[in-house]
């Protein structure tokens, strides 16, 4: 009989929640949540290594950040990582420096468990026009902490309106899955040891913002000055623990979707993938996804801040706290504690008028659902 590939990317989140029971699946209070840093930039991004370094990121979005990319020290000082030299391009140097060895704006920072951190660069400062030949996908080495690969994002797949949000790795190590949340929205995959890329899944409605959704924050409609509201395709991504499934949704939407990981291949036929695509759970506006080395899959919940889980095709919150300021993205600790940013958005110059450029933002961690 044909197995449902679906069945398989949820399987494991299934049975740890039959396992976990109702009464573990109650909302938690805020005292599960704790504070780990804080950061006196826009943080997005967070990465955790095996051995239990943190990285974070600082997109400039709207403030010349310091550093894009830096480690978390023990006391919470940040250090410019892999060095100074990546991090000193700035917004006000643009024409001085280089932008192919250089981070522009880092939006999201992933480490593969093979001992590399991986930074992914839009190149689109303010989240707007992305600067010629800045979008790649940077490989720095753990154990050197030096560069050992740059992959740039050719135009003809970083098209202009794309914003490279957030990548995944297959189990192997060969190939990179991101999340394209920008005015066109696809999943692109790269090829890591190549270095080719290509688009899936573009503007398919499953990689669509959806146009129905309205978000509300702090109890009213959250809009620009000029009336509009975050409107970002596809956004959170997650991949199942053997490869075969990838999550992923736009974050102005309210749908979870999944995909074999075989049809992005690119010899498959467009229309053979979109037809492939399976709704997973009717759900809410999510930034981040995260699927544990146990099986569940995590969704960040801004609109109410809290964190919620995937139990079958149901959405339940595991906590809720309202230092949760738009909580972003996730990551998982060596032993299995979870870690997720607080990126404020709607604290920013965007929503708030009259905002300074930089604000305060965290990373906090909270014990993860058994």
């Amino acid at each position: 009989m044909r197995k449902n590939p679906i069945l398989l990317g949820i399987g494991a989140v299934t049975a740890v929640a039959a396992l976990a029971g109702t009464a573990a699946l109650a909302q938690r209070s805020g005292s599960a949540l704790t504070q780990v840093a804080q950061f006196d930039h826009q943080v997005t991004g967070v990465a955790v290594t095996p051995d239990g370094r943190r990285f974070v990121n600082f997109p400039r979005w709207t403030d010349d950040a310091p550093i894009s990319v830096a480690e978390v020290m023990k006391d919470g000082s940040l250090r410019p990582y892999p060095d100074a030299k990546w991090n000193e391009w700035r917004n006000a140097r643009a024409n001085e420096l280089s932008v192919a060895d250089h981070f522009v704006c880092v939006q999201s920072v992933v480490a593969d468990g093979r001992g590399n951190l991986w930074a992914l660069d839009p190149g689109a400062p303010g989240n707007e026009k992305i600067l010629p030949g800045a979008p790649k996908l940077v490989k720095i080495d753990l154990k050197t902490n030096a560069v050992a690969k740059i992959i740039p994002v050719p135009e003809d797949v970083a098209l202009q309106g794309t914003y490279l949000n957030d990548i995944r790795f297959s189990p192997d190590g060969k190939l990179g899955y991101i999340t394209d949340s920008g005015t066109r929205g696809a999943i692109i995959v790269v090829d890591l040891e190549s270095g080719k890329s290509w688009r899936t899944l573009d503007g398919h409605p499953s990689t669509q913002v959806d146009k129905t959704v309205n978000v509300v924050l702090d109890g009213k409609p959250l809009r620009r000055p000029d009336g509009r509201q975050p409107m970002f395709a596809s956004d959170g991504i997650a991949i199942s623990q053997d490869g075969k499934t990838l999550f992923y949704q736009a974050l102005t939407g309210k749908t979870l979707y999944s995909i074999n990981t075989d049809l992005l291949r690119p010899d498959v036929p467009e229309n053979q993938r979109a037809a492939a695509v399976k709704t997973v759970a009717q759900t809410h506006v999510a930034d981040g996804l995260w699927m544990s080395r146990t099986g569940v899959l995590y969704l960040t919940s801004p609109t109410d801040y809290s964190i919620k889980r995937l139990n079958g095709a149901a959405i339940e919150t595991v906590l809720t706290d309202r230092r949760l300021r738009w909580p972003d993205t996730f990551s998982e600790g060596p032993d299995g504690r979870m870690y997720v940013t607080a990126s404020h958005i709607q604290d920013t110059q965007w929503f708030t008028p009259g905002a300074p450029p930089s604000i305060k933002t965290q990373l906090f961690s909270f014990p993860p659902v058994r």
